[in-house]
């Protein structure tokens, strides 16, 4: 069902089943999969293609161009999958040149109140970012990461998967898979026990774990500390998650613990 004060561009594309409520806008490239749902007031614009069975609430504002002083009205796209929940005044970006030139949402995510998501972002599956999480341009956030209200994720920052971001936290630095970080400007505390155990991982492997973690970061030479993992340690599915994680770019900063800063 459409509403009738919604203004839909006749070569926009949208499937059957979708509900589109009243004042949303609806741009000429735009693509809208099966049983989404519009509330009131949502833009939809650019080079957006959303899966099924999406819900955008109020006032969210899709697929307007980048806040890059460098995009010049390339073009460019924003691909979004399933199952997604985008609360009020949920802003995402498409792509950039600089990037790749398409940003990335998963499935099955949560963007609470007054997020943003800047360009050439990829955020994988089963996120939850709290109200007022700021992520800016060419952050990767892989599957089952949950970012506390109002953090501010610097461009280009990495958070692992399953890895939990306290409310507030200023993230400059790559956060590892399962890890815990927190801070006014992030510092890495543990592991994410809590979401460990709703992953339903067993003890055995959190215990492994957590050996690994204490090795790693006993010194800030932590990735020779890795080399150095006994193999009934380093060769855990878990621990080569995070081993593979902080090997694979050098070039950026790791979260670590305050104590061996």
């Amino acid at each position: 069902m459409i509403h009738k004060t919604a203004i839909i561009n006749k070569n926009s594309k949208i499937s059957e089943d979708v509900e589109i409520g009243p004042y949303c806008i609806v741009g000429p490239e735009v693509e809208i999969g099966k049983n989404t749902v519009l509330h009131s007031h949502v833009n939809l614009v650019g080079n957006t293609k959303i899966g099924k069975n999406n819900e955008i609430f109020p006032f969210a504002s899709i697929g307007t161009p980048p806040q890059d002083l460098k995009y010049k009205g390339e073009k460019n796209s924003l691909v979004i999958g399933d199952n997604n929940k985008f609360r009020e005044y949920v802003n995402i970006n498409p792509g950039t040149k600089n990037g790749g030139e398409v940003t990335k949402i998963g499935n099955n995510n949560l963007l609470m109140v007054y997020c943003h998501v800047a360009h050439d972002c990829n955020l994988s599956n089963n996120i939850v970012l709290a109200n007022n999480v700021q992520v800016g341009g060419h952050v990767t956030i892989d599957d089952n990461a949950i970012v506390g209200g109002s953090c501010a994720i610097h461009q280009f920052s990495r958070i692992g998967e399953s890895a939990m971001i306290g409310g507030m936290t200023g993230v400059l630095s790559d956060v590892i898979p399962y890890g815990l970080s927190i801070g006014n400007r992030n510092s890495l505390v543990g592991l994410n026990l809590i979401g460990l155990r709703r992953l339903k991982i067993s003890n055995e492997n959190i215990k492994i774990m957590q050996k690994a973690y204490d090795i790693i970061f006993s010194s800030e030479n932590f990735r020779s500390n890795i080399a150095n993992l006994n193999p009934d340690i380093k060769n855990n599915e878990f621990v080569i998650k995070i081993a593979n994680f902080i090997n694979s770019d050098k070039k950026r900063p790791i979260s670590i613990p305050e104590i061996i800063k």
